[in-house]
């Protein structure tokens, strides 16, 4: 496990290509679903928009809704 979190969010920065831990926690939620991610199993997330991502298909549909498709 990446952190031990004790079942925290974690507050995270996004950078291109990894990401800062700001606040304790062991997981994410991702912005499109709502699902709770893993720290060890985040692989998807928007710099840009500051989000994280189940998978890629959450991935693609924020960027959909971010270009108002």
């Amino acid at each position: 496990m990446l952190m031990q979190g004790g079942g925290r969010e974690a507050r995270i920065h996004y950078l291109a290509g990894t990401f800062r831990v700001l606040s304790d926690g062991d997981h994410v939620k991702c912005a499109v679903t709502g699902a709770r991610i893993p720290l060890d199993n985040l692989r998807y997330w928007s710099v840009a928009r500051q989000e994280a991502y189940a998978d890629a298909a959450a991935s693609l549909a924020a960027e959909d809704r971010a270009k108002g498709r």
